[in-house]
Order: structure tokens, then C-alpha cells, then sequence
């Protein structure tokens, strides 16, 4: 019998949510990210994709869900993202399962919904470390301690939380944005920020051996490094344990990086270094191609 076929069937046991607005990624592109990580699912998801349009080209085992009107104002589209916090209304995501929201610029390598052990309960939302101050409970005594002005904050590459205990966050953001509408408030400034204030007493880090953020991972200041560190026994290691990848960053979208040959460096807007070699990327270099090659 052939229970991968079943599987397909089989009622969902959590959901994919993916955002878009604009014309920035193509419905080809969004498909191809829904079909690697069905393919590599042990047990297939309900998708979501929150668009601000129609797309006829979509794949059918992809929700499409209309943005409410609020989020896509045009202060809440500019490079903060505060538009993604849709993800937390009421009415956009299903509230009987828990969710895994990936960004649309993910290489995924492995079983995404792997990440769901990271929940302690419903409660919990995590998401990728990207400041000093941990998770935990040196970030929760610190957002205690300072009246919320010190806090542990992440990236929202990868949001893994249950939309039924979640819609506080949006709610919030509601009202402290009628208040503040220059968004004036240092949490305000992205998406993230506000995800990580608002809910710093549940929040819990995603680890570098199930994903990773691109430029963090495989671009240094000093190029050297990059040779040094693909060589290092663990890093080979875990690298080869990945789960998922995200290109966040402008100098890294896959029709750049597509377009470099063996050697080519870029540099990004922190003064980053990317080498294109196998001797610096290991086997991430050919995981690029062959996933944005399915894109095309």
C-alpha cells in the first residue's frame, strides 16, 4: 500500500502560511516553495497564502486568503513589514491547528513541521534570535525589569505559533498604532519587533540546526573566514541537518545569486562578503540552484 499517496488525504495536522503582496515574488514561485515542502512533509499541511490578489495560476493545494484592507495601508508596506502581523487577525488563519509561517524567499531542505516540537504550548511563538539579549528568561526578566524598553528580539524569516492563542498581537498593534501612527515607538519599527515585544513572555528561539538566516550563515566581513568556517567539523555537521534557509537581504535573491559563476563575491548593504564556491557554500551552492530552477 502506499501510505505517501494516502498521505495527501489525510486530514491536515498543522498549516503553511505564506504572505504576498505586490508583484515582488511570481505564483510560480510560491507554488514551487508549497510543493518542496510537501514534498519533504511526513504529514502534508494545510497552505495559506494571505495575498493582496487574485492568482488564477495557484497551485490548488494552496488557500488563497484576501488581505483585509487595513494591513495593506501603505506605512504598514515599507521595509518594517508590519503588514505580516495579518498573520495574527482574527479570520485570516484557521484556528484549529498550529501554524509554521515561512518567508517566500525560503530554500527548504528538510521536514518543516519538525519545528512544531519547538512549542512548549499554545502559547508559545518562535522565531529566529537576532539581537544579543536571549530568549528566556533573561529576556523576560530584562522586558520586566525596564517596563518593556529591553528585550529579546528575532527575525520573522520563520514564525511558528498557533493562530488561536495569537490574535492579541494584531489586536495590539491596532490600538498602539491608532496611538502612534509615524510608528514612533522603537517596537514599532518592524514586524518582528512588535511580534517579540508583545509576546516576549512566550517567546522561544528557533535553533541554527533547524534554520537559519542565509546571510548570517554563509557571509562574513572577512572572506577568509568563509573558507575556515565551511571546513569546521560541527558546522559541516549541522549545516548538513538544515531544515530551512531564508535569502532575506537585497544582494541575495535568487536571480543574483543564479546569475554568479564559480569565485564571484558580493558584498551586501552590512559589508558582508558572499564567495559562490563550493569551498565556502559546500553543497547549499547546488540546494540554490536546483530549488529556484524549479521556480523558473
Amino acid at each position: 500500500m502506499n501510505t505517501d499517496h494516502m498521505d495527501l488525504y489525510a486530514a491536515p495536522t498543522w498549516q503553511c502560511v505564506m504572505i504576498c503582496w505586490g508583484t515582488k515574488y511570481s505564483t510560480s514561485l510560491i507554488n514551487n516553495l508549497a510543493r518542496s515542502i510537501a514534498n519533504k512533509a511526513k504529514s502534508q499541511p494545510r497552505f495559506i497564502l494571505i495575498s493582496d490578489r487574485e492568482r488564477p495560476d495557484l497551485a490548488d493545494r494552496i488557500e488563497l486568503v484576501r488581505f483585509p484592507e487595513y494591513w495593506l495601508q501603505p506605512p504598514l508596506k515599507t521595509a518594517g513589514c508590519h503588514a505580516k502581523l495579518v498573520m495574527f487577525d482574527h479570520g485570516i488563519v484557521p484556528t484549529d491547528l498550529p501554524a509554521i509561517y515561512v518567508d517566500l524567499d525560503t530554500i527548504v531542505l528538510g521536514d518543516l513541521s519538525t519545528g512544531l516540537s519547538l512549542m512548549k504550548d499554545r502559547q508559545t511563538i518562535a522565531i529566529l534570535q537576532s539581537a544579543i539579549i536571549p530568549f528566556g528568561w533573561v529576556g523576560r526578566a530584562l522586558y520586566r525589569w525596564t517596563n518593556g524598553r529591553k528585550y529579546a528580539r528575532g527575525n520573522s524569516s520563520f514564525v511558528i505559533y498557533h493562530p488561536g492563542e495569537c490574535h492579541y498581537i494584531a489586536e495590539q498593534f491596532k490600538s498602539t498604532y491608532a496611538k502612534y501612527p509615524k510608528m514612533q515607538l522603537r517596537h514599532m519599527v518592524a514586524d518582528e519587533r512588535f511580534i517579540s515585544w508583545s509576546a516576549q513572555e512566550h517567546m522561544v528561539r528557533i535553533p541554527e540546526s533547524f534554520a537559519v538566516k542565509f546571510p548570517g550563515e554563509f557571509m562574513f566581513y572577512w572572506g577568509f573566514w568563509l573558507y575556515i568556517k565551511a571546513r569546521l567539523p560541527w558546522v559541516r555537521s549541522r549545516r548538513k541537518g538544515l531544515v530551512a534557509v531564508t535569502l532575506n537581504g537585497l544582494m541575495i535573491k535568487p536571480e543574483k545569486l543564479l546569475s554568479l559563476k564559480e569565485g564571484d563575491v558580493i558584498v551586501d548593504e552590512k559589508s558582508r562578503k558572499l564567495i559562490w564556491s563550493e569551498k565556502t557554500l559546500g553543497f547549499m551552492r547546488s540546494k540554490i540552484q536546483a530549488f529556484y530552477a524549479g521556480s523558473q
